[in-house]
């Protein structure tokens, strides 16, 4: 079984109620619409009413499957502008600017997360990662105990081409700029629970680098050799190397030979890239030379799920992350 099918099939088992801020946005819509008539969860499309309506027409679907709501004239407004109102006074928000602040979809989304009217959101057809990452952080917050919020791509290798097949989790690729040592360990058993939560399967962590094993020496190896240490440390049970190239850490003929004794002996499923630039654009290699499906970017760290498009988004891309949120909300329910 491919491990998008993984995922998929776990939404359909245990399908969460989610909202997307973008219900106006053709790409949601049909993308929406394949994911309720395949049961992957229970959807809320935001915008106006007759616009949303329209889409729907479109694909044949009926309205009654879906909520529809309008936050610049639903009845939750109030309420939400005074959640918010309270949620950020201390930021000097006052009831005015509250009130106007959750007329935008994706806030007013973020508030249904918060106040449990939806189990995960998803936006960024549209908006900016930014945009979406900045209201998720102040509206649903980070998850107790999580000291940084970060994102990762799943990666799926599953065409003939592929020399090797399944999900690879790439981190992170699309939020922390530049993280120092222990960021990037905390980015690393992030993505490790993420990995084994999505597909089920066992991670096995490349700490990367342009050297393997002490093979040069720099301040930047230095990094990535004692965030390996602290994510040891702090999940002793994780098996992760570093510092390691990616061909280390990918081919286990070459693990063998430059990291003997190797705990992933060339099999990482989860590769933690050293900075943003690195992992942004070895994602983007792999998903327009390598053929590979790129999923995300998906956040991690968050009270409960809110996940980013690419505004270059397809609506099978849609589909997809509807997936994604579906089953990470699941879990939440479950712990």
């Amino acid at each position: 079984m491919k491990p998008l099918d993984t995922i998929v099939n776990a939404a359909r088992a245990n399908p969460r109620r989610i909202v997307m801020a973008e219900g106006e946005d053709a790409r949601i819509v049909k993308g929406a619409v394949r994911a309720t008539r395949d049961g992957l969860a229970r959807i809320t499309l935001l915008g106006r009413k007759e616009v949303v309506l329209r889409l729907l027409a479109e694909h044949d679907a009926s309205p009654a499957d879906f909520g529809i709501d309008d936050p610049a004239t639903s009845p939750r407004l109030d309420g939400y502008a005074a959640a918010f109102h309270q949620l950020r006074k201390g930021k000097g928000i006052d009831a005015v600017a509250a009130r106007r602040a959750m007329g935008d979809p994706l806030r007013y989304a973020a508030m249904m997360v918060r106040l449990d009217d939806a189990d995960g959101t998803i936006g960024g057809a549209v908006a900016t990662t930014a945009d979406t990452v900045r209201t998720a952080l102040q509206i649903i917050g980070p998850a107790p105990g999580a000291a940084l919020v970060s994102s990762f791509f799943l990666m799926m290798l599953c065409e003939p081409h592929h020399a090797k097949k399944g999900a690879f989790a790439f981190a992170d690729c699309g939020l922390v700029v530049e993280p120092d040592a222990a960021e990037l360990a905390g980015i690393a058993v992030s993505t490790a629970h993420s990995l084994a939560t999505l597909t089920g399967q066992v991670p096995k962590v490349a700490m990367l680098s342009f050297s393997t094993n002490g093979s040069a020496v720099h301040q930047r190896v230095e990094k990535v050799v004692r965030a390996t240490e602290l994510a040891r440390a702090a999940d002793p049970s994780l098996a992760i190397d570093g510092e390691l190239q990616f061909d280390a850490a990918f081919v286990e003929a070459i693990n063998a030979s430059k990291a003997p004794g190797s705990v992933t002996k060339g099999e990482a499923n989860v590769l933690v890239f050293p900075n943003l630039d690195a992992a942004n654009i070895g994602y983007k290699i792999a998903q327009r030379i390598g053929g590979a499906k790129a999923i995300g970017p998906i956040l991690q760290g968050l009270n409960k799920p809110a996940n980013d498009l690419s505004r270059g988004c397809s609506a099978e891309d849609v589909y997809d992350m509807i997936a994604v949120t579906s089953v990470m909300a699941g879990d939440l329910t479950r712990q």
